[in-house]
């Protein structure tokens, strides 16, 4: 099986993004990860200051970086202590993306996790741009954190297109949850269905179709589940037919998934050069925890 990497949690010591940090000391409780805990301060909070308070800036700088840190070790010795886990510590300054991809490559992270509201930078991080800009500039996995985790991950969505990006993300998905369920999902549809139906092509005719078409996919999941490893009673395999993203989104709910792990893009027309509209949608509408994974190729 996949060893998980080194990881990575960055925090802007808010309540909200403590729910992340919680799970990435779950993560490394249930893997053995080495597990780095990040604080930035933003440069531009820092030049701000600097403006108001003139000569006196820096010792109110020093001030706000002893509390930071003071802050950033209690957060890390209350959840080491929870999970028997410690966790290196690291406060810097700067852009905050450029400094959370900065030490995911000192580190050669194999997983950075973030929540997805805080009050401060990782309160806008998972909206809009700046969530886009992360992802797009990093080939390292990212998990959206957006639940408070109580447990380790017990059953783990895994929508693959058959692109590159679906084994990558079913290895990912065993190694951040070794003791989960997998769900091996795939949504199709027939191309031109629609159009199809307009022309007059008799419903029988149609569903024949789709029949042979569902019957390929699941052969598909089996084999995408033997070539990782995965024997018939280690995984789950899903085959529905319909729109993906909502189709993903409603097997999260009827399954009750706590985490989807899915590519960072996939095949279709639509998709956008490196973050898909379909994973964007299922960030932003998703009830559980989101997995994002690069490939070589993005």
């Amino acid at each position: 099986m996949t060893r998980l990497g080194p990881i990575l949690a960055a925090t802007d010591l808010s309540a909200p993004a403590r729910q992340a940090v919680a799970r990435a000391f779950h993560i490394a409780a249930a893997t053995g990860a080495e597990l780095t805990l990040l604080h930035v301060m933003n440069e531009g909070g820092l030049d701000e200051l600097r403006r108001l308070f003139g000569a006196a800036s820096a010792e109110v700088e020093q001030r706000l970086r002893d509390e930071a840190r003071e802050r950033l070790a209690r957060l890390a010795a209350q959840l080491g202590q929870q999970h028997g886990v410690s966790a290196r510590l690291s406060l810097t300054s700067g852009r905050v993306l450029s400094a959370i991809l900065d030490q995911a490559d000192a580190l050669d992270a194999g997983l950075i996790v973030v929540g997805a509201r805080g009050e401060g930078y990782l309160g806008r991080l998972l909206v809009g741009t700046t969530s886009e800009r992360l992802l797009r500039r990093s080939l390292r996995p990212m998990l959206v954190v957006k639940q408070a985790p109580h447990e380790a991950y017990r059953r783990v969505l895994v929508p693959v297109d058959f692109s590159a990006a679906s084994a990558p993300a079913l290895r990912l998905a065993r190694a951040v949850a070794p003791g989960a369920q997998i769900v091996l999902f795939h949504a199709f549809e027939a191309p031109f269905e629609s159009k199809l139906r307009y022309a007059g092509v008799e419903e029988a005719t149609l569903n024949r179709y789709l029949i042979a078409a569902r019957q390929e996919a699941l052969a598909r999941l089996q084999d995408l589940a033997a070539a990782v490893g995965l024997a018939s009673g280690q995984v789950h395999l899903h085959v529905e037919h319909g729109e993906a993203s909502r189709a993903i989104l409603a097997q999260e709910q009827e399954l009750d998934c706590d985490l989807i792990v899915m590519g960072k893009h996939g095949q279709g027309m639509l998709e956008e050069l490196l973050l898909g509209s379909m994973t964007k949608h299922v960030l932003a509408e998703s009830v559980g925890d989101v997995l994002v994974v690069a490939t070589a190729s993005a």
